[in-house]
């Protein structure tokens, strides 16, 4: 099982949804709710919106109904644990913030949709930090920004531990009063029977270890309805529809790709990706392998050298080397970094 791939004259396995899975579903932590009575219809912009026909058969089409997912006409909500909180701190500009990416260069272009091959790996934090690893896609002016973002993420305030979740986040305004993460706020529709939205990773990459162990993520606006429709692999998970945007309506200005960690009260940073700094070697850092855009066209398209960005904003905590395309593993890069005392 798996799709077999070579970076750099070094083999590896990049393993896809399967019997056994890369998720670990498991509904004790989990409610199976009506899929109309999920969080997303007490939005008051979606009282009376429908779920496309096309999103409901894609999902009734599964092969065989897993024995952790919810029934059919439901979806799994994760449940809230107390004492954690939501809080979102995102922007480039809050104090404490660092990022490790690539992203595109903002020339006019916009595009519908973004995908990567992304590694997995396990992290300890403290409880006030957190670290992910992901894709946005934005547009708008930063107080009315526009963002959508999917990845993995290490967030103890969040979720309570410091497993290696798969997490999505959105916003409207720039952070000020709409989104959040995942389905703690009106927004995001479920489709997926499957328990995705908070579940962990049952397993990661070990630092030099024989495999690779990663995720795709696809996230593209839907060409008949609007909506921003995310798939794992080739498995629909779910979608934002086009009523809680303004500026992501028109496609995506900016795409960025990579990690970014948030600071503890101290002033240390947590480490980024597998928590060392990027080699040539892939079987020693974290990476995104096939790195594509979706363009005004609707084509994936690999994103462009001269339309990549490179950031990196504390080299002496995380670091990010760009490999450009290698025919194996289409356009990729790797980051990462211990973290420390990183600044502000």
């Amino acid at each position: 099982m798996g799709l077999h791939l070579v970076l750099l004259l070094v083999s590896y396995t990049f393993l896809t949804l399967g019997a056994d899975g890369i998720i670990d579903l498991i509904l004790q932590d989990f409610n199976c709710v009506d899929i109309y009575k999920q969080p997303a219809f007490q939005h008051p912009m979606l009282k009376h919106h429908k779920i496309p026909e096309h999103f409901i058969s894609n999902e009734s089409q599964k092969n065989k109904l897993n024995d952790q997912s919810c029934p059919k006409g439901t979806v799994a909500i994760l449940r809230q644990i107390d004492g954690t909180d939501s809080i979102h701190l995102d922007t480039l500009e809050f104090p404490g913030q660092h990022f490790a990416t690539i992203e595109t260069v903002l020339d006019g272009s916009i595009y519908r949709g973004a995908e990567a091959y992304i590694s997995l790996h396990n992290l300890t934090l403290q409880n006030n930090q957190y670290s992910k690893v992901q894709i946005w896609l934005e547009n708008g002016p930063r107080d009315q920004l526009n963002s959508i973002q999917v990845g993995s993420a290490v967030h103890p305030r969040l979720y309570g531990d410091s497993l290696t979740r798969f997490t999505v986040y959105w916003t409207a305004d720039g952070y000020k009063k709409t989104g959040c993460y995942n389905t703690k706020c009106p927004g995001f529709i479920l489709v997926t029977r499957d328990s995705w939205l908070g579940s962990s990773f049952d397993r990661s990459s070990i630092y030099g270890g024989k495999e690779i162990i990663g995720y795709q993520p696809k996230i593209f606006q839907d060409g008949f309805s609007g909506h921003w429709v995310l798939k794992v692999f080739d498995q629909l998970i779910g979608y934002w529809p086009k009523e809680l945007f303004t500026h992501l309506n028109e496609g995506a200005s900016l795409i960025r790709y990579g990690g970014n960690t948030f600071t503890s009260p101290n002033g240390i940073s947590p480490p980024m990706g597998n928590g060392h700094f990027p080699t040539i070697d892939s079987h020693k850092s974290s990476q995104f392998f096939h790195v594509k855009v979706k363009n005004w066209k609707y084509q994936n398209v690999d994103i462009e050298d001269k339309k990549a960005r490179q950031y990196s904003d504390s080299y002496q905590c995380y670091r990010l080397s760009y490999w450009g395309y290698v025919k194996s593993s289409g356009v990729s890069f790797s980051f990462g970094g211990p973290g420390g005392n990183c600044g502000t």
